[in-house]
């Protein structure tokens, strides 16, 4: 089996980025497949994506943890990014900005910090996301489009009934 142990990632300031990553738990057999097999890298990964919705594994984020979450990904804003939508779903993330640093020093702190604030309030120890992440450069107004309403409308296709607390976008009114 072929795993990919470093992906390549594309950085550049000022360039709008969309970003995925998931919980360390949330890996499988199946998705350990899927991840080295010859798939095309946007197949592939729209493929994770789907089973992600589905799986339970590693799913740590419901309640106050999207809270949490929501909370620290909007407090790097004005130093590292600047954010336009996220979608936090039970075992993955999905993240739309315009990048003001390196997008591995930005994604090193993100997920840094946040699993530890996420290990102590779940009250767990260890890993909590894995080591990548995808990530795809906005090419045109068509594709901000289509990676926007991804990741505003990606809870409320898995069917998740707090789907309303799990989004957030500067193009919507927020909810009361």
């Amino acid at each position: 089996m072929k795993i990919f142990k470093h992906l390549h990632h594309y950085s550049r300031l000022n360039a709008v980025q969309f970003v995925t990553f998931r919980t360390q738990d949330s890996l499988d057999a199946y998705l350990n497949q899927l991840i080295g097999s010859d798939l095309e890298m946007s197949k592939k990964q729209w493929r994770i994506d789907q089973y992600l919705d589905k799986s339970r594994e590693g799913a740590y984020l419901y309640g106050n943890m999207i809270c949490l979450l929501a909370a620290y990904l909007k407090s790097l804003e004005s130093d590292f990014y600047d954010l336009i939508a996220f979608s936090i779903m039970p075992n993955h993330v999905h993240l739309l900005f315009t990048q003001k640093t390196g997008l591995s020093c930005l994604m090193q702190k993100l997920k840094g910090e946040s699993a530890i604030l996420l290990n102590q309030a779940l009250g767990r120890q260890g890993k909590f996301w894995q080591k990548d992440y995808y990530d795809k450069q906005i090419r045109d107004e068509r594709h901000y489009c289509i990676a926007y309403e991804y990741i505003k409308n990606n809870a409320l296709k898995a069917g998740l009934k707090d789907a309303d607390k799990r989004f957030y976008g500067i193009h919507e009114e927020p909810q009361l």
